[in-house]
């Protein structure tokens, strides 16, 4: 057995800021391997004003989270947001996840479902493969840091219209990239090479929404449509233009999806 899936996950206390009415009904937004919680900050005036109670927060080993020794697993990874929530007092929430986020949605629909009320997965996928790819990174990110992707990244989150159009912006994201420690982002690749969630898929029964960029290069729409056919009732929507981080490119329509979710399970 992997080493890996062996050990017994353990939570970490992520760093997290809350945004909106502390009375509102709470929404988590978890975000993509290389991110921190400003990724999320496209969503905030929409969700807040809506009367959301937004919660946002850095995935362990990442921004101003905790680095513990990796590799992690996606159990590691959803035992801290069940952590998050216990640390609020929350019993349920609505979830939003983006790529990784996406990943950790899947798992906590599967084996926590009675924590979440709506499921939103953006460019994201059960399976995402070949695994030696992730090792590969993972190696590559401990040899030579992660400055030595982080352009690369940035360029695969958004399309080349929109890149052209935002050199400031893209370098922010770089830099974004680029802050994030090396171990722990090589660390989270591990659990992307090692998850096992597809086959729990037919068995969730949170409601979801799947939403894929049109011009995804990283999870492109075709990984979207086999998550939303697996699970029961999920809807799809692909979004256009839109590259791996659409939340951020296409933030209005994302949102709005996002909004008639919520409002469709009340």
């Amino acid at each position: 057995m992997n080493r890996v899936h062996s050990r017994r996950a353990s939570s970490v206390a992520v760093r997290y800021v809350e945004d909106g009415p502390r009375g509102g009904r709470p929404i988590v937004l978890s975000g993509s391997l290389g991110s921190d919680l400003r990724m999320w900050e496209p969503q905030l005036a929409a969700l807040t004003g809506a009367g959301y109670r937004v919660i946002r927060y850095d995935l362990r080993g990442h921004g101003d989270s905790p680095v513990p020794p990796g590799p992690y697993t996606l159990a590691d990874l959803g035992s801290d947001v069940l952590a998050l929530l216990d640390r609020l007092d929350i019993a349920a929430a609505d979830f939003v996840g983006l790529s990784l986020g996406g990943m950790i949605g899947m798992w906590l629909a599967e084996q926590a479902p009675e924590r979440l009320r709506t499921l939103t997965l953006c460019c994201t996928s059960a399976e995402l493969g070949p695994p030696s790819g992730w090792s590969e990174r993972a190696r590559l990110v401990r040899a030579e840091g992660i400055q030595a992707i982080s352009q690369s990244v940035v360029q695969r989150w958004f399309t080349p219209s929109w890149l052209a159009a935002n050199p400031e912006r893209t370098r922010d994201y770089e830099k974004m990239v680029a802050a994030t420690p090396s171990e722990g982002y090589a660390a989270c690749c591990a659990a992307i090479e090692t998850m096992d969630i597809a086959t729990g898929l037919p068995g969730i029964t949170t409601p979801t929404l799947v939403i894929s960029g049109a011009e995804d290069p990283a999870t492109p729409p075709p990984h979207g449509r086999r998550t939303a056919t697996a699970i029961p009732g999920a809807k799809f929507e692909i979004v256009s233009p839109g590259a791996h981080l659409a939340s951020a490119e296409q933030p209005a329509v994302i949102n709005d999806l996002i909004l008639r979710h919520l409002k469709d399970h009340p």
